[in-house]
């Protein structure tokens, strides 16, 4: 297939009034993150969010955002296999009537692709082994050139990891072969009914690569949309050299977090300057929680959460809600073994069964998806600030057409508040 590798992709619109609830599926559906012993299935698999789907659509979610759904040893990022659902989430059949309930209600869903690095028990990492010691099987060969192993002086081989973790051994970027085998992945899932991508840690993947698999994914499928994970770095230039169409906003996360935190709006406003030069030239992935990270509930209280919640929803961006946020889930992130199981938890079996605690969180996030829904021009909208002080920030969010606008006025200065109106004063949410 003949591809054009500087084809250059328009947002669809299924993006541009895009907002996501992000759910780590293993979490969600009570998996054995862990498996003492063969992973097996549980009863409760990916099909079990069949029955939240009107849960996320009455949210306001216009689509589902997942973490890994593929074969896997633990946690889903060391993965054994893509093209089959874990055995722990159901099977491939769970992902197809999920993906069938999906489309009945309208709503997209994008799968999170790991493919900078597999599982250190992935067949092609065997079939390296196995090269660099010179006893090549037939069952290797469909894996050749996934992973590279280099020869010691000693004679042993030794595997490319990622930052450290001796069992997530690198995929190698530089070889076609991985090239075609991630585009055809990416495709596959597609075809059956995915909607996009998040690229796991992307940013250690060099841009080179992506800008040769994402034309192979355009072409098939023009009305995908891919981003990916980057953590820190050129942004702009990350998302020109691969081809992605977006990246996550983790500076915006961080800024709107710690300015809350430490009660300096400055910062907060620092960085809206830089997501305004951002949006110059992409459309952000937005968030202000995710799987990776301390609940913003336990990490600057439920009333600064709800003002966090605030900036989400009314500067550009693509934004997406952390399952368990919207009901005011609390859970802190520890560097240690399991260190992530309290900020990815099971849910219940039906939404019904919920704690009534939280219904008050969920109604204000309603109340703003719904404000942001009402504004799709919100998703490349500039801010500028009005009033700017330590523990009190009024600004402006305007359209790039110039004829719309939102002002939005956080305070911190005694309890906090903050009070969103529109171009003619009229109060739109106010908290």
């Amino acid at each position: 297939m003949v591809v054009n590798e500087t084809m250059r992709h328009e947002l669809p619109d299924w993006v541009k009034y895009g907002v996501f609830w992000h759910v780590y599926p293993l979490g969600f559906c009570g998996a054995d993150i862990r498996p003492s012993g063969p992973r097996e299935f549980h009863g409760r698999g990916l099909d079990a969010m069949v029955d939240w789907l009107g849960y996320a659509r009455d949210l306001g979610a216009s689509g589902l955002l997942l973490g890994p759904i593929f074969e896997s040893d633990t946690h889903g990022y060391d993965t054994l296999d893509h093209m089959h659902v874990d055995v722990r989430l159901g099977d491939d059949a769970a992902f197809d009537h999920l993906a069938e309930a999906c489309r009945d209600m309208g709503l997209s869903m994008v799968l999170d692709g790991v493919f900078n690095h597999v599982s250190l028990n992935h067949p092609a990492v065997r079939a390296a082994l196995d090269e660099a010691r010179g006893r090549l099987s037939p069952d290797d060969e469909p894996w050749r050139g996934l992973v590279k192993a280099r020869v010691n002086d000693d004679g042993t081989p030794t595997l490319d990891v990622f930052e450290g973790h001796d069992r997530l051994v690198d995929l190698d970027h530089d070889d076609e072969r991985t090239v075609r085998y991630v585009a055809r992945v990416m495709n596959h899932w597609l075809d059956r009914g995915a909607t996009g991508w998040r690229l796991d840690a992307a940013y250690a993947v060099p841009t080179s690569f992506w800008a040769r698999v994402l034309p192979h994914v355009r072409a098939a499928h023009p009305y995908s949309w891919i981003f990916g994970e980057v953590i820190h770095g050129d942004y702009p230039r990350i998302v020109e050299e691969s081809t992605m169409d977006s990246v996550t906003q983790y500076e915006l996360w961080k800024s709107i977090q710690h300015a809350l935190e430490t009660d300096n709006f400055f910062e907060l406003d620092w960085n809206l300057k830089r997501h305004n030069a951002f949006l110059d030239s992409f459309v952000p992935q937005t968030f202000i929680g995710n799987h990776d990270v301390t609940r913003i509930a336990s990490q600057i209280g439920p009333a600064k959460a709800a003002l966090a919640l605030a900036v989400l929803m009314t500067v550009g961006g693509v934004p997406s809600i952390y399952y368990g946020d919207e009901q005011g889930y609390v859970g802190v992130k520890q560097e240690r073994f399991g260190g992530d199981d309290d900020i990815r938890p099971k849910f219940p079996d039906s939404p019904d069964q919920l704690s009534r605690l939280g219904e008050p969180i969920y109604r204000m996030h309603q109340a703003l998806i719904a404000l942001r829904r009402r504004n799709p021009w919100l998703l490349d909208a500039r801010t500028e600030a009005i009033e700017l002080e330590n523990k009190r920030f009024v600004y402006r969010s305007v359209g790039a057409d110039g004829r719309h606008a939102l002002t939005v006025a956080l305070s911190v200065e005694e309890s906090p508040t903050f009070t969103i109106t529109d171009a003619d004063g009229t109060v739109l949410y106010r908290y």
